[in-house]
């Protein structure tokens, strides 16, 4: 993350803090889709900063749609959640997808 100019530096390290605090201690962090990901049982999430907003990448279309009243106050496309730099996620969808993955 050292090429990814502030304020997103510090948007998408709060991002992985979250991550990392709410996914398996087996999960292991890498590159997918040239992007920073977690993986635990196959892709977990993946997260990666724009021009003009950061994106959080559940790998699995079906929970923006599942989760879409909680995630109302976000841009969301089939398998993206797009917030501002300024206005982190919410801790508990971090969780939500980790809980979620770990049921399977």
């Amino acid at each position: 993350m050292e090429d990814v100019p502030e304020p997103q530096r510090s948007t998408l390290e709060k991002l992985r803090g979250m991550i990392r605090a709410a996914a398996p201690k087996e999960a292991t962090e890498g590159i997918s889709y040239g992007m920073p990901a977690f993986k635990y049982r196959g892709g977990l999430v993946a997260y990666a900063s724009f021009k003009e907003h950061c994106s959080f990448f559940p790998m699995n279309g079906s929970m923006v749609e599942k989760f879409k009243d909680e995630w109302a106050k976000y841009e969301t496309s089939k398998g993206t959640i797009r917030f501002a730099v300024d206005k982190p996620l919410w801790a508990a969808l971090v969780k939500a997808r980790v809980a979620e993955k770990g049921k399977k």
